[in-house]
């Protein structure tokens, strides 16, 4: 029996205290809070962890430096402190970053306006990270030369921070922390419908995947449906306070178009802040900033040119990007919090992604509404404070839930990779040592991966050519992460679909082999699955980059060949 099945086994036969719905990042770190403090937890999701608005950010933790220019110094100083608290955290996981931007002629405030508010920044959060400089733009032409100065008036430099791997990689190991607590979670199990009865929620969920239908009773329900919040509280009767709009944001990912490991953010023709931002060896441009009704959005022509015309016109490059340059994309949208009975004819560009928690103690009923990555500790800690308040018993109210482990884990780690020569196996093409990327994305668990190379060299070679992905790393994904499907893998507990488009893809020798260690007697089904949805001929037969169709799910439009060096993310 898989992990998934187990887990469904154990929803089935027990009552929880809580069941989460939602795994997103405030659904996970509800239920990594939740569980870490003791309490009963369940976790389900209507589709895989993190796969729909936590899985197309600009992987930016950032303090919200746009709210300062709105004045709302309350929101930006949390934010600040929220940041920094993650960066202390996460420290191998969650790290600074310079932002550069160019302000260009004709924008509403002057460069040294701007500037002073990069120090006020700076203060409010702590002075936490590097201080702000303002160079001139003869440095800019010299650091960026990529940066079309001709028509700028000046640019500065700040920091905040980055998550070092994916947006869904991050969330996902929430729920891998909830797991290792006793929580129950599953996948693509949907809640099709509650009802409050004896004091009791009796919720009905549905295995998406085989059709069954069963009930799990549960103390309390924490709605953590991110945009789909709305339509389930509606479903099953809860009114709130709170309600959400939708704005859809699109990125581009191209190849990389500046060595340097900063973000260049750049004010669009809207006025709005979009940046170009480094993925190893790929770059990722965006986003936009749309009103939306759909919570499943698609890219349009008019995202992708809106894009593209406002980085050309702001970078200098042998040519200006075009469609054909594109790997893949990113589309979701971000539910932003408003008064349920008046919010919805505000300007939904002057709403922050501050998070609201409604309450219903008489239900024991909570909704998350809002929120984003930067805040997501505060948001597990909240909803566990509300939880005790029913009456549930917390029994470990003070324990940590959170952060990376002791530094004396990481350092018998970083002992056992030494004695091995680990790094020596790393790529010559590698951006970083292998032990240092292990420990980032598997923690404790890496340790455990150091066995199994000793035990097998072949355990640290790449499997899944034109990737940085190894064979042991394919493994762990099969025992512990809940994969599911092929795309769960490609997208969310990696990110090769971001940064090799699918025909590359279909092309890696060891693809089928991965297939075979994550799914077993299903992997040719799941191998016909992922490309076949995206229009591309999954036969036994290899295809060539020329004849394969490229566009799918993430692409726009293919890029030209293979990948010829590894990928670095």
């Amino acid at each position: 029996m898989g992990l998934r099945e187990s887990n469904i086994t154990q929803l089935k036969n027990d009552v929880y205290d809580v069941l989460v719905i939602g795994g997103g990042i405030n659904g996970s770190v509800s239920a990594a809070a939740l569980a870490g403090k003791g309490v009963k937890t369940g976790l389900i999701d209507a589709g895989d962890w993190a796969g729909m608005t936590s899985e197309h950010t600009s992987n930016l933790a950032w303090g919200g430096i746009k709210y300062m220019e709105s004045y709302d110094f309350r929101l930006v100083r949390e934010l600040c402190k929220s940041r920094n608290h993650l960066m202390h955290n996460y420290p191998s996981t969650v790290q600074e970053i310079r932002f550069l931007t160019t302000i260009m002629k004709g924008f509403r405030h002057h460069p040294l306006y701007l500037w002073a508010g990069t120090w006020l920044y700076w203060l409010m959060g702590n002075c936490f990270t590097r201080m702000p400089r303002l160079p001139s733009l003869a440095a800019l032409n010299r650091e960026e030369p990529i940066v079309d100065t001709s028509n700028a008036t000046g640019c500065f430099e700040y920091s905040d921070a980055y998550l070092h791997d994916n947006d869904s990689r991050f969330v996902f190991n929430f729920v891998r922390l909830a797991m290792n607590s006793g929580c129950a979670a599953a996948n693509y199990v949907e809640s099709v419908s509650a009802t409050r009865t004896n004091g009791r929620w009796q919720v009905q969920l549905k295995d998406s995947l085989t059709g069954e239908t069963f009930d799990v009773e549960a103390k309390a329900i924490v709605n953590a449906c991110g945009p789909l919040a709305d339509d389930y509280n509606e479903r099953i009767g809860v009114k709130t306070e709170h309600a959400h709009v939708l704005s859809k944001g699109i990125h581009i990912v191209v190849d990389q178009q500046t060595p340097n490991k900063r973000v260049l953010a750049f004010f669009d023709d809207d006025g709005r802040l979009f940046f170009v931002i480094p993925m190893g060896n790929r770059t990722c441009i965006g986003t936009t900033d749309t009103r939306t009704e759909n919570p499943r959005p698609e890219v349009t022509d008019a995202d992708v040119d809106f894009l593209l015309k406002n980085i050309n016109e702001r970078l200098t490059l042998d040519r200006p990007l075009a469609r054909s340059d594109i790997i893949s994309t990113r589309c979701g949208v971000r539910p932003l919090a408003v008064q349920a009975d008046a919010g919805q004819g505000r300007d939904f560009l002057q709403l922050s992604r501050q998070h609201h928690i409604d309450f219903d103690a008489d239900q024991a009923h909570l909704s998350i509404f809002g929120g984003k990555l930067t805040d997501c500790l505060n948001v597990g800690d909240e909803i566990t404070e509300r939880i005790a308040s029913l009456g549930i018993a917390v029994p470990y109210p003070k324990y940590r839930w959170y952060g990376e482990p002791p530094d004396s884990v990481r350092d018998e780690f970083f002992h056992q990779a030494r004695l091995m020569d680990l790094d020596a196996m790393t790529s010559a093409a590698a951006s970083e040592p292998l032990s240092t990327r292990l420990w980032r994305r598997y923690a404790a668990n890496a340790i455990g991966m150091l066995e199994k190379i000793r035990e097998d060299p072949k355990q640290a070679e790449i499997l899944i050519e034109g990737t940085e992905y190894l064979r042991c790393e394919v493994g762990q994904a099969a025992q512990r992460e809940m994969v599911t499907k092929l795309e769960d893998f490609l997208r969310r507990r990696s990110k090769i679909s971001m940064v090799s488009d699918t025909a590359t893809i279909r092309q890696s020798d060891g693809l089928m082999e991965a297939c075979r260690i994550l799914f077993g007697d299903d992997a040719q089904a799941r191998f016909d699955e992922y490309f076949v949805a995206r229009g591309v001929e999954p036969s036994a037969e290899k295809q060539s980059p020329a004849d394969a169709e490229p566009l799918g799910h993430n692409d726009v439009v293919a890029a030209d060949g293979e990948v010829s060096e590894p990928l670095n993310w």
